[in-house]
């Protein structure tokens, strides 16, 4: 970067400092796509946060003609700086994202924090009256994602969890055969999401410019900023995700409960085996075996090791389905389902999907909970392999049984004064936590 970008940064820098904390109001049919489509017919978006996965998302959207960017929060004003240069000068652009929210130009907001501080941007997001776009995995905890269905449910919010791979052909394919038994009775589902990375050794640093630090960290503990720490990196440290388990076993896990009819259960038992990461840098599981137990369904085992993707092994043959193919027996390749055979729903693409139940008012392809229901079984993954034992779960009351550390660990201790929003009233931007 030249010294002149440099400078134009910092000054840039600057002013979205100053401005951060000042509400910006514009017509929502003023601002979009030119007319494309009628001012009415748009949905007009908030983004809260603006990372990599965001300009992914916006990425995403735009595809889509009825989309409409209205304006972004996030913690980092070179993130904010970001979506400016994407929608344009004069965008409005927060440090809290409760100036979004308290926007009567939104309809909808794309959650694409940290972990952390998904389950505090849904609760608000859906008190405010937003329909709601959330990355997954859904939650830091189990517990949470419980009070993001109260939320919801009781706003009547429209919801989607960015689990897309619901909405790509092959998966969904993979599930009904396997659901309406193509390969006999499920005997064994194996996912394989891949090892966690060692890292994070790297020294404590000052906060950069723009960044507030305290507000990222949000409930978590009070810790120095280290820019392994923070942002992309954030998934390997347990106070603000879940490692491998909840980034690729949110994808992973979430398709082998489609396909086993669990989507609205979970496993009864879960134990497992892992290797960790040396003291003093990220702390999430490096490998690991983790196996499921169903009441009336297969076993699920999550593999660390292995090729990426989902295997569903019945008694009649196995599918395995990824993001790049699926691989069915010969027979299977060209059949067509029989019109008595469950069919799933059927989503071609994601963020199409929710922007049209936007306007139905109809449930998306990925609901809250059905992504809590995934992320519950990351969770409890996680949970067996730290505490090294065989954790029993009751999918109905989603309870730990008979372990009271472990049914401890169903929650987190929240860092005063970033605590939980509850269902119900909206307490804007004007409380400061």
């Amino acid at each position: 970067m030249s010294k002149k970008q440099t400078q134009e940064r910092r000054d840039f820098l600057k002013t979205m400092l100053a401005a951060s904390t000042a509400p910006m109001w514009v017509s929502a049919s003023t601002l979009g796509l030119g007319g494309a489509v009628a001012a009415n017919d748009r949905v007009a978006l908030g983004f809260i946060a603006f990372g990599s996965r965001a300009n992914q998302l916006y990425g995403d959207f735009a595809e889509h003609p009825q989309s409409q960017f209205v304006a972004a929060a996030d913690v980092d004003a070179a993130r904010r700086w970001d979506f400016v240069k994407k929608v344009g000068e004069g965008t409005p652009t927060f440090n809290d994202y409760r100036h979004i929210l308290d926007r009567n130009d939104i309809d909808a907001v794309i959650i694409a924090t940290p972990d952390h501080w998904h389950a505090y941007a849904i609760i608000d997001a859906a008190n405010a009256g937003k329909d709601i776009y959330c990355e997954k995995p859904l939650t830091l905890t189990i517990d949470e994602g419980k009070e993001c269905i109260k939320a919801v449910r009781r706003a009547h919010r429209v919801f989607q969890v960015g689990s897309q791979q619901r909405s790509a052909d092959q998966f969904r394919r993979a599930c009904e055969l396997v659901r309406n038994g193509y390969i006999g009775k499920l005997k064994q589902i194996d996912t394989y999401i891949g090892d966690g990375p060692t890292g994070g050794m790297d020294p404590n640093v000052g906060v950069p410019p723009g960044l507030d630090w305290d507000r990222w960290l949000g409930q978590a503990p009070y810790m120095p900023y280290r820019v392994t720490r923070c942002h992309y990196e954030f998934r390997w440290w347990y106070a603000y995700s879940g490692g491998k388990l909840t980034d690729w076993g949110a994808h992973h896990n979430d398709i082998a409960q489609w396909g086993n009819g669990t989507e609205d259960s979970g496993p009864i038992s879960v134990e497992g085996t892992a290797t960790f990461p040396e003291p003093g840098g990220y702390d999430t599981a490096l490998t690991f075996d983790i196996r499921y137990e169903y009441k009336d369904a297969a076993p699920v085992i999550c593999h660390s090791a292995g090729e990426n993707g989902i295997l569903f092994t019945g008694e009649d043959g196995e599918i395995f389905v990824n993001r790049s193919e699926i691989r069915v027996p010969d027979g299977l390749k060209d059949v067509e389902l029989k019109a008595d055979d469950t069919r799933l729903y059927k989503s071609d693409n994601h963020q199409g999907n929710f922007l049209e139940c936007v306007k139905t008012r109809e449930d998306c392809v990925c609901t809250c909970e059905i992504g809590h229901r995934s992320v519950t079984v990351c969770h409890l993954g996680n949970m067996a392999i730290r505490l090294g034992r065989k954790i029993h779960w009751d999918p109905d009351n989603e309870v730990v049984v008979g372990d009271e550390e472990a049914a401890f660990w169903t929650s987190r201790i929240q860092r005063e004064p970033y605590l939980l929003p509850k269902a119900g009233r909206y307490s804007s931007y004007a409380r400061k936590y």
